[in-house]
């Protein structure tokens, strides 16, 4: 079994309760937030801590009265599934003022947007992590094919089988549409939910229609986009806003749209490990799964990340500034990669400082003073080169 390093994560919660008394982590179910808070507890010696599962009737029934049952605590407040229960923040905001050396660890599968009382209840008291499945840098680089195929959930990743991966994944999907989506309070059908689903993985890299994705489903533009955003909300999917510049050319305006979790969109798509070097849709796959580990790499937000295109004329899969400089990310599925007329235009019409193409593999060079060729494998050791330019 391969070796999951998650210290970094641990490291981010110890900092944001130096600054805040309650810590959010929120993420897709079964992304590993309970075992990561228990590894926290232990590596950072904390006693007493209390886990609270809104899942669990027992433990329900003694929040039942919050005021009294978590008064009396002291140590590390665990409260797994806080979505179900957002009528608990405002109780959190007296106890963070009241109790300053309790700490309050709330686990969530659902975004910010999602239970917005958090922010409204906890202002000023409470930080945010968003946990991700696994990734590269904590599985460790020689495992990318595996995690790329599996996905980061760990029970896909660490299935002992491929077989098992796949029927865990199939479960977990399927679970999703019919429970878990009706416990963060929404009531579509599963079925429309799924057909919806299968068509975004198809559009997987690709614009989003919401025209043709309504005349496909027989739904409205705006039920069409109220099922996205429900996606989106359990981090499921990403949609990847489009840059603008004020240049001579015309650009495209509507967002991609990506399948988060390269393992679930192998599911949809019915792409099974001997398909992946011949698939029509492996490039749009390896562009999704590298550009989350971009993201995840980079630390950025969705509001920070963009795509840009004018039409047909050239593209760049992921824009973003750190430290002042714009920096551009293309992810080719090759191991000859070149400086196509695409990249050209991109780098003059957007006055990029820098290119970098990721690929596979460990390569890692220049193509030219302002564009780096640099494997996916190799992204760890390059993360701080960014950082000077």
């Amino acid at each position: 079994m391969p070796f999951i390093n998650r210290t970094a994560l641990i490291n981010q919660i110890e900092t944001q309760f130096q600054v805040h008394p309650v810590c959010a982590l929120l993420g897709p179910r079964q992304c590993g937030k309970i075992t990561l808070a228990k590894a926290y507890a232990n590596l950072k010696h904390i006693n007493p801590v209390y886990h609270f599962d809104l899942e669990d009737p027992n433990h329900l029934a003694q929040l039942e009265n919050p005021k009294l049952a978590l008064e009396p605590l002291e140590g590390l407040v665990v409260i797994d599934e806080i979505q179900l229960r957002p009528h608990l923040f405002p109780y959190l905001r007296v106890l963070a003022d009241k109790k300053p050396d309790c700490r309050y660890l709330i686990l969530g599968s659902a975004s910010r947007d999602l239970i917005q009382q958090s922010s409204e209840s906890l202002a000023g008291r409470i930080g945010y992590i968003e946990i991700t499945p696994l990734q590269l840098q904590e599985c460790g680089y020689e495992h990318l094919r595996k995690l790329w195929f599996r996905g980061g959930f760990p029970r896909s990743y660490l299935a002992p089988q491929d077989e098992a991966s796949l029927l865990w994944r199939k479960a977990y999907i399927q679970t999703f549409l019919e429970r878990d989506l009706s416990l963060l309070g929404f009531n579509q059908s599963p079925q429309a939910m799924r057909r919806l689903w299968v068509i975004l993985a198809h559009y997987h890299g690709n614009i989003l229609n919401y025209s043709d994705i309504g005349r496909s489903l027989a739904i409205s533009d705006m039920t069409v986009r109220r099922y996205i955003d429900i996606l989106q909300g359990a981090f499921m999917i990403r949609v990847l806003k489009p840059w603008f510049e004020n240049i001579h050319k015309r650009q495209v305006k509507t967002p991609k749209v990506f399948i988060r979790d390269s393992g679930l969109l192998h599911t949809l798509l019915d792409i099974n490990l001997t398909h992946i070097p011949m698939h029509p849709k492996t490039g749009a796959s390896w562009e999704g799964f590298a550009l989350e580990e971009v993201i995840h790499h980079h630390q950025l937000d969705a509001d920070e990340c963009y795509f840009w295109s004018s039409t047909g004329e050239a593209e760049l899969d992921l824009l973003f500034t750190k430290n002042g400089k714009k920096l551009g990310f293309e992810f080719k599925y090759t191991d000859s990669p070149q400086i196509t007329s695409s990249i050209k235009k991109a780098i003059e019409c957007l006055k990029l400082d820098f290119l970098t193409l990721i690929v596979p593999g460990d390569m890692d060079y220049l193509l030219s003073e302002n564009i780096r060729v640099c494997g996916l494998s190799s992204l760890k050791k390059n993360l701080g080169f960014f950082d000077v330019l």
